[in-house]
């Protein structure tokens, strides 16, 4: 607080109104300063305060983002899961189908293995008696080829399909015989003397045969079962060996056919 003194002399009438008003500013001017140092303090403290509510709303704006995101989040991992969950139940359903078809598959063949095995050993003896019944052409790799098939039914490690495919294919190969022409050196068995000759294969219409020194000819005749010598056969069986070894142009050959028999079942 300020203090003064004020000495005033006597007087009277206009200056003493003088006087009060040259000490009314002075007497003003301390409370208008203090205001403005209280205004301008408020107002610090007033921006200090609305810093701090914005930091603190500003805050809270971040915590509330971030809440948001943390929820959309979840929201698109819980929509994923969803997805990925009806995915695997689709897959479960599909597996327990496939289960059940497997389950069903077993047991038909099982009721297959037991049929489908004395078909494949009826097929094998069948296929054993032609060859036996069949012209000698080839006649040991053929045997050879049958037998390898009868000792194949019996083997446990030779699964049901393989065991199909190589009856399959040993028929094929006999059907094949049907429609070649071949030539090959061999033992001529169920002759009076056994001996190498070559023989001359035309499917299976006609098997020839000549000595190596070309001496001797002949041909097996299906109705008597055995190898007939017959000379007229050599100029035959020359052309057919040519033709066979390719030695000379395939053509039109002409060779002796014994008459067709009769078939009786």
């Amino acid at each position: 607080m300020i203090s003064f003194k004020i000495q005033v002399a006597k007087a009277t009438g206009p200056r003493l109104v003088h006087l009060m008003v040259a000490i009314a500013p002075a007497f003003l001017a301390v409370p208008a300063s203090a205001q403005l140092q209280e205004a301008l303090t408020a107002q610090v403290q007033a921006d200090q305060e609305a810093a701090r509510n914005q930091e603190e709303l500003n805050g809270i704006r971040e915590r509330t983002q971030d809440a948001a995101g943390r929820y959309a989040q979840a929201v698109a991992d819980a929509e994923s899961l969803e997805r990925y969950n009806d995915q695997l139940e689709g897959q479960v359903r599909s597996q327990n189908e496939e289960i059940a078809s497997i389950e069903r598959q077993l047991v038909e063949i099982e009721t297959t293995n037991r049929e489908v095995q004395p078909l494949m050993q009826q097929m094998v003896d069948t296929l054993a008696r032609f060859v036996e019944l069949d012209v000698p052409f080839l006649i040991e790799e053929r045997n050879t080829r049958v037998q390898g098939l009868k000792d194949m039914m019996s083997r446990a490690d030779v699964t049901i399909s393989e065991k199909y495919r190589r009856i399959l294919e040993a028929y094929q190969i006999e059907l094949e015989y049907g429609r070649t022409l071949s030539a090959y050196e061999g033992r001529l068995v169920g002759a009076s003397d056994e001996r190498t000759v070559e023989f001359v294969q035309l499917g299976r219409i006609s098997l020839m045969y000549r000595t190596l020194d070309g001496s001797e000819t002949g041909y097996w005749d299906h109705s008597q079962q055995k190898w007939v010598p017959d000379a007229s056969y050599k100029e035959a069986v020359e052309e057919a060996l040519r033709v066979a070894r390719r030695d000379g142009a395939p053509e039109l050959l002409t060779v002796p056919v014994p008459a067709p028999q009769e078939v009786r079942s």
